[in-house]
């Protein structure tokens, strides 16, 4: 399907008139480019007590910060908390269950992976860079204090695409593969609220917009200089490298929220994720929406992160994170999935 027919398809799910007041900026709303990496800068500090190595994206969203609430402390559960709306609210939907692997099935090796996107890239129809993205995500909110809710799985779907004179839509869709035609929760600026399946959340068109620097600027399609381009994404404004394999793959996933890898670009990338440390081979898998993958996982500071990689291509099909240990405060428990991206191509 066409990228015109796809942004026709959502769109028509529910139009919303531009100049509707419940998606102008502000609290609630989504972040600005500058303030997603200044607030994800934050959330790496060296002062913050870290959750984890690293987080699993930019926050995109005032509301994630609440994935980092074991970071940043009260203030931001605080500013954060999320409760439901109105007494015929529907029941929240707990987080889903993490994916499970094939049973028996072989682990391909990382450099095994990269030999055959290798290939993949020299083929005479090779797909090529493009700028935006298609992207679907089960992001859990969390409440804490006496008489919080449960945590709840907020599915959304989200494609950008950009024009040639630099602008750029974003249409943000509530919608669940898991459960189609079922009911959504969704966040607003009154709460979390139940919607129906494909409600139209945002549909916004932002200005020009050509900056030099990642993730404005081209990535590259070279190992080398894709990781220096990975680690000015996970540390903006400063030339420091990368410091783990929990903060690449943080750098990777923001990398696919704005663009969406060529052949080359997938090849670079799985040259550097075959030198990560501690990111090893665990089977294979089919990922949320039905497609065959195979897994790459990598644990530390009590999540579990679970890459998916196509086994022809080395394109990223999918990021999940995973709690490894409970938490009364929040009401999670270990195998509870805190947030799961899914790339469309």
């Amino acid at each position: 399907m066409a990228p015109d027919d796809e942004l026709a398809l959502l769109r028509g799910a529910n139009p919303v008139p531009r100049d509707d007041p419940r998606f102008h900026e502000g609290p609630g709303r989504p972040l600005p480019p500058h303030a997603e990496r200044q607030l994800n800068q934050l959330l790496h500090s060296a002062s913050a007590p870290r959750r984890r190595e690293a987080r699993p994206r930019p926050v995109r969203q005032v509301r994630r910060l609440v994935w980092g609430i074991e970071m940043i402390g009260a203030a931001a559960a605080v500013a954060l908390a999320l409760v439901l709306a109105g007494p015929t609210s529907a029941p929240a939907v707990a987080a889903p269950h993490p994916l499970s692997l094939r049973a028996g099935s072989t682990p391909l090796p990382l450099e095994r992976l990269a030999d055959r996107a290798a290939a993949a890239a020299e083929a005479e129809d090779a797909t090529r860079l493009r700028r935006g993205t298609h992207v679907q995500t089960w992001n859990l909110a969390l409440e804490s204090g006496p008489g919080a809710a449960a945590p709840i799985t907020l599915p959304e779907e989200r494609v950008t695409r950009w024009k040639a004179d630099g602008s750029h839509t974003e249409l943000v869709v509530a919608s669940d593969p898991r459960r189609p035609g079922k009911s959504v929760i969704a966040d607003g600026d009154g709460g979390l609220r139940t919607v129906t399946d494909g409600k139209v959340l945002s549909d916004r068109t932002f200005p020009p917009s050509r900056g030099t620097a990642p993730p404005q600027s081209r990535p590259p399609h070279t190992p080398e200089a894709l990781r220096a381009y990975l680690a000015e994404l996970g540390h903006p404004g400063d030339r420091t490298p990368l410091s783990g394999t929990g903060e690449l793959l943080d750098a990777v996933a923001t990398f696919l929220d704005h663009w969406t890898p060529g052949a080359r670009e997938s090849a670079a990338l799985i040259r550097i994720l075959a030198d990560a440390e501690g990111l090893r081979p665990a089977g294979a898998i089919t990922d949320r929406l039905g497609r065959p993958g195979q897994v790459y996982v990598y644990e530390a500071a009590g999540l579990r992160r679970m890459l998916i990689l196509d086994p022809s291509t080395g394109a990223v099909l999918g990021l999940e994170d995973t709690y490894t240990k409970g938490d009364r405060t929040y009401g999670v428990q270990a195998g509870d999935v805190m947030s799961y991206s899914a790339w469309v191509r």
